[in-house]
């Protein structure tokens, strides 16, 4: 049996219970079955707490930032300057693992990891469901990727799943779940779509942020 199959089917063997479980999976690494399973670490129990600093950016730091965002997702200029006006001030705050969230009035509207592209909040994808390329995962996919699982590529190849053959490798994109109409994460792809689909082992997207995270959960940053 391959480990595609188990990674994917796990889920089918009565005294697994994957959400209790969690902290042992991250750790799991099983040889013989050459089973691995991965998380992404960004938001599962993200907090105030780690929020180290706070700070309105410079006018021109506003204008990189706006317009790192606008080339990363067009389909948001008709409404950019209702979401980052330029008359409000724009907060960025730094976070542990070299993440920083994009403020305003306090509400989260995007993150990056050190000098990586901006994401979206799921929040504010949700609101605006086409900005991004969008990718889709099996039902058996579903609730690992709620648990925070990296995507892996047969969740986005078997039936079910779906791929976007213009998305390239190092891409943000919004995860999409067969069956459910709205993106349940936001993912940065590893490879290429077609790369996922002709390899079709591994990590094809990073899971950045997912439903019901510490980041869905902070509605606001006070």
């Amino acid at each position: 049996m391959s480990w595609l199959y188990l990674a994917w089917h796990i889920e089918s063997v009565p005294s697994f219970d994957f959400l209790q479980t969690e902290d042992l999976l991250s750790r799991m690494f099983i040889l013989d079955a050459k089973l691995v399973l991965l998380f992404a670490n960004n938001f599962p129990r993200f907090s105030s707490e780690e929020v180290s600093a706070q700070n309105q950016v410079k006018a021109s730091v506003q204008r990189k930032i706006r317009q790192s965002i606008a080339e990363e997702y067009p389909g948001l200029e008709p409404v950019l300057e209702d979401l980052l006006p330029k008359k409000s001030p724009l907060i960025v705050a730094k976070c542990q693992n070299h993440l920083n969230l994009v403020l305003v009035n306090n509400v989260p509207l995007f993150f990056n990891i050190r000098d990586g592209p901006y994401m979206p909040t799921l929040r504010l994808l949700h609101q605006y469901p086409n900005i991004m390329k969008k990718l889709q995962v099996d039902r058996g996919a579903i609730r690992f990727v709620l648990a925070g699982a990296n995507i892996m590529c047969p969740g986005l190849t078997s039936p079910g799943g779906a791929l976007d053959d213009e998305v390239d490798a190092e891409t943000p994109v919004a995860i999409m779940a067969e069956g459910k109409q709205h993106a349940l994460a936001i993912g940065f792809t590893k490879m290429s779509a077609k790369d996922i689909q002709t390899i079709n082992k591994g990590i094809g997207v990073d899971n950045m942020h997912y439903l019901n995270d510490g980041l869905w959960k902070m509605e606001r940053l006070d």
